[in-house]
């Protein structure tokens, strides 16, 4: 069989919005595809399957203008849940 899934993860070093990271990473049988970085702003495929993915998702702006949001919707309005302030 196949296995196919995405993971979406949210790298900070503090509740700033401007320090945190916001990860989507698809994978295909355990091997990275393509993955979308906010720090990079785009797509970047790392597979030929990826690379392909990844050109045409980055020429649909209204796609990456809704993957650029996340990193306030996931991870910024989350935060509490997952960053303890003394």
């Amino acid at each position: 069989g196949f296995l196919e899934y995405w993971v979406d993860r949210c790298v900070f070093n503090s509740t700033e919005l401007k320090d945190i990271e916001y990860i989507s990473s698809y994978y295909f049988n355990k091997v990275e595809d393509v993955r979308f970085s906010s720090s990079v702003g785009k797509f970047v495929g790392y597979t030929e399957p990826g690379l392909k993915y990844a050109e045409n998702w980055n020429k649909d702006q209204a796609y990456l203008s809704q993957m650029r949001a996340e990193k306030e919707r996931y991870c910024h309005n989350n935060i509490g849940v997952d960053y303890q302030v003394a």
